[in-house]
């Protein structure tokens, strides 16, 4: 570790807290339906979607219908994407001529994209053509991404309201949520990127000849289009296979910092959000000071890790003095900022990499696999991140309420067993997937050990991320994995589909409960969210909550690993 490399994490923070607030209120007045600016531009889209799909939108639905809507759409998307990727071939803008996925392949990437997960078996130049990249998987970072925005909502509306089975309209949640919140940043960003280096054309591929006399095909396409909505919607993927480690991708320092502060931007604003449609702009804030704690302690942890020298590599000393491992790190962003990156896209459900986390220490690779695990509550993907934090929170409350005896109320709604039931619900049915696939997968010596690239504990390393990354709508790959077969494919996607649909349910089931309650008026007895003391107790129950569930598995990946790496075993 050093000075600069820690100057660098600083100077993200501060400018990712000093947004917060801006960004949150942006949202906040979006879904509440007033002016924000954008409407000269895209209220009359706005207005003529409406009128195609003879949508109302001052009509609102209860959770049941806007849990029908939401999977309704979903499958439409899904449907329609892997339509696209098998008739590849014969569609326009593929000039290198690329045939179309294998059906495995297409359902994987269609589930994929659908939920707002982008995991990718394949690697991007050399699979998808130009009019996949943009119709099929560019269309699925806006709207599954809006998806995930409105059910934060949805979630916030029912603590917000009461005696009322009304939460809102789907259809205009959506459309609003891209239109004035994802379009008109991602255009900013994707100009900005455009300036900075990061490709947007149509071109054929080049053909270049290397210092050896070789032939090299260099890809070109409408990358940066892509990259600014997969930032900003933590939707990760890449155009590139090698993703945000690719010049085309990302050129420079100033282009990988802003697609950090990108992947951050709308899930640390919901924190605000948060606390301005609940009337507790200090319980939004106890909110993100609970995140924040998560996400230093992690980038301290990583960035430590790989910044020390690999006992096992001769010249361990002089990796150490040089900057740290930098195994599967570019140079352009070095030690720090690959650190830094790697915890941002878990601590959200990014999922896009600037190094390979396959190539971390194994401490350095605890970390995103553990953000992961912990719910990806930490800030978490658009949407995703805050509906599964509020799922946190009626736990929390929930335990202190016994601690003193009391019903539990959480900003004046009473939490009963039907509300625990749902979020029990919702926190057991992640681990039931990673687990159970982890457990199928290293038990199958042809389908689910033949894939990987390293044997022993980071080989489990491997297949464990796998699945983690899937359930909980990641994306991100230790990479050592050759998850495309024909059982990774479909494994994964069935967890993806898991990981997305089975958890909304409960979610939404909650924010039914809560709309329908009276409200209650806070006594002596009132367990206070908006203090120090629940930011506290809020972490506490995330990390003895992923402790309990993925401590015996994670003590025979990466802990092993790094003791059996300072003890100077290979395997």
């Amino acid at each position: 570790m050093n000075v600069y490399g820690i100057v660098q994490i600083v100077i993200y923070l501060v400018v990712l807290t000093l947004l917060t607030k801006p960004v949150g209120i942006y949202i906040a007045r979006v879904y509440a339906g007033e002016r924000t600016g954008p409407e000269a531009v895209f209220g009359p889209i706005e207005r003529s979607l409406y009128r195609i799909c003879r949508v109302d939108p001052a009509t609102e639905m209860n959770w049941r219908q806007y849990g029908a809507a939401t999977l309704m759409f979903s499958l439409v998307c899904g449907v329609s994407v892997y339509l696209i990727q098998r008739l590849q071939y014969f569609l326009p803008l593929n000039p290198a001529g690329l045939s179309g996925p294998s059906p495995d392949s297409s359902f994987n990437t269609a589930v994929s994209f659908m939920t707002n997960t982008n995991w990718q078996g394949y690697s991007g130049e050399t699979t998808m053509s130009y009019f996949t990249q943009m119709t099929a998987l560019t269309v699925q970072n806006f709207v599954s991404a809006a998806v995930g925005m409105a059910l934060a909502i949805v979630f916030i509306r029912g603590i917000a309201r009461f005696e009322t089975d009304r939460l809102g309209n789907f259809w205009a949640d959506v459309v609003r949520g891209t239109l004035y919140i994802l379009l008109p940043i991602s255009l900013a960003a994707a100009i900005f990127f455009v300036s900075q280096g990061v490709i947007q054309n149509f071109r054929e591929y080049d053909l270049a000849q290397t210092l050896d006399g070789g032939i090299q095909t260099i890809a070109q396409g409408p990358a940066a289009s892509q990259i600014a909505i997969k930032q900003l919607g933590t939707n990760g993927g890449g155009f590139f296979g090698v993703n945000s480690a690719h010049p085309f991708e990302n050129p420079t320092p100033l282009t990988d910092f802003v697609q950090m502060l990108l992947i951050l931007l709308i899930p640390a604003g919901f924190t605000y959000t948060l606390g301005r449609m609940v009337r507790s702009q200090r319980h939004g804030w106890a909110v993100y000071g609970a995140m924040m704690v998560l996400l230093i302690a992690g980038i301290a942890l990583s960035y430590w890790a790989e910044s020390q020298g690999n006992p096992l590599f001769p010249g361990s000393v002089d990796q150490a003095v040089a900057g740290g491992n930098m195994e599967g790190k570019e140079v352009r962003f070095g030690v720090a900022n690959s650190a830094l990156w790697a915890t941002l896209t878990t601590a959200a459900s990014n999922g896009s990499v600037n190094s390979m986390h396959d190539s971390f220490t194994p401490l350095g690779g605890l970390v995103p696999l553990l953000n992961i695990q912990l719910g990806e509550v930490i800030f978490g993907g658009v949407g995703a991140g805050m509906y599964g934090m509020l799922v946190m929170i009626i736990l929390t409350v929930f335990i202190a309420g016994l601690m003193v005896g009391r019903t539990p109320e959480y900003l004046g709604n009473k939490i009963e067993a039907y509300d625990i039931k749902m979020a029990m619900l919702y926190i057991l049915i992640f681990p039931l997937s990673v687990l159970g696939l982890t457990a199928v997968s290293v038990l199958m010596p042809d389908a689910g050990l033949s894939s990987l690239n390293n044997p022993g504990a980071h080989g489990l390393s491997e297949v464990l991320f796998a699945f983690t990354s899937a359930t909980g709508n990641n994306g991100s790959a230790f990479a050592g994995l050759n998850a495309n077969t024909a059982w990774y494919n479909t494994s994964l996607g069935i967890a993806i589909l898991v990981g997305r649909f089975y958890m909304i349910i409960p979610v939404l089931a909650i924010a039914g409960s809560l709309a329908g309650k009276r409200e209650v008026p806070a006594s002596l007895g009132t367990f206070p969210v908006n203090t120090a003391m629940f930011a506290v107790l809020l972490v506490s129950v995330i990390l003895i909550v992923g402790a309990l569930t993925f401590f015996p598995v994670l003590s025979l990946s990466p802990i092993l690993e790094h003791l059996q790496m300072i003890n100077g075993q290979v395997m």
